[in-house]
């Protein structure tokens, strides 16, 4: 049973760098894991095919083992039938959006164990594509509480104000802060330098850091990202195709035209 290499790397203290999907192409995702990539951010809560339809992860899946990296999964929401059903199609690593209390990223957290917290999960077992369509269903179980890694975006007042109970989630594997969600939901949109919204971000960090939950957030500048592991970030998403070929092809037409 593949094991799922962002909690490894969190495990051991390593940070875990990722890259956006914005297409939802196959290709892309073999090209971000040729490339030496952790994982391959796929939003579904904001495009892509619906949570619901698992046929639709199919190649997506399929390009992910062949180039040996992890897909993560923006869901649109904790719903525990859609985390099953994204589960089902052999993601294991899901990030649940907009929460604002402890009691849904635990009804998220609990909706992808079998076994959680000492007692019965709320995860059903399907015997599907990760259980080799049936043929390595013995300890199966077992391998996936191992395996699956469950975060909550940090992006709403409310969850700022509740970030030590929600962080306190049992098995809650990582916390990532959304700055514009973030902003917005402060009333100072789009202003990730706002002196409130910042003073937030610092309540979240350090939240983490004394929980010892990792956390991470987009960094689409080099200079940034290298900033933001020095100061302790875990999971990073560095950029993504569109914007890679708006800023390089971008800038090479610019240039042979001489504009």
């Amino acid at each position: 049973m593949p094991t799922n290499q962002v909690r490894e790397r969190l495990a051991r203290d390593e940070p875990a760098l990722g890259a956006r999907a914005e297409t939802f192409s196959p290709v892309m995702v073999e090209v971000y894991g040729r490339l030496g990539y952790d994982f391959v951010w796929l939003d579904i809560e904001h495009g892509g095919p619906s949570p619901y339809d698992s046929t639709a992860f199919d190649a997506l899946v399929r390009a992910a083992e062949s180039a040996g990296i992890e897909l993560l999964v923006r869901v649109p929401t904790g719903d525990p039938p859609m985390i099953h059903k994204v589960l089902d199609t052999g993601i294991t690593t899901l990030l649940i959006p907009q929460v604002e209390s402890a009691a849904e990223v635990r009804e998220a957290v609990e909706a992808a164990h079998f076994s959680y917290d000492g007692g019965p999960g709320a995860r059903g077992f399907g015997g599907g594509r990760p259980t080799g369509w049936g043929a390595d269903s013995e300890g199966f179980i077992e391998d996936q509480d191992e395996s699956v890694l469950v975060g909550a975006m940090i992006e709403h007042r409310d969850a700022v104000e509740s970030v030590e109970e929600i962080l306190s989630v049992p098995e809650l594997g990582f916390a990532f802060i959304g700055a514009n969600d973030l902003s917005i939901s402060m009333g100072h949109p789009r202003q990730t330098d706002h002196p409130e919204v910042q003073a937030a971000i610092g309540t979240v960090e350090d939240a983490c850091r004394d929980a010892g939950i990792p956390f991470g957030a987009p960094k689409h500048d080099t200079a940034a990202a290298a900033d933001a592991i020095a100061d302790g970030y875990d999971v990073l998403r560095v950029g993504d195709e569109v914007g890679s070929v708006r800023e390089t092809l971008g800038a090479r037409l610019d240039a042979l035209r001489g504009d």
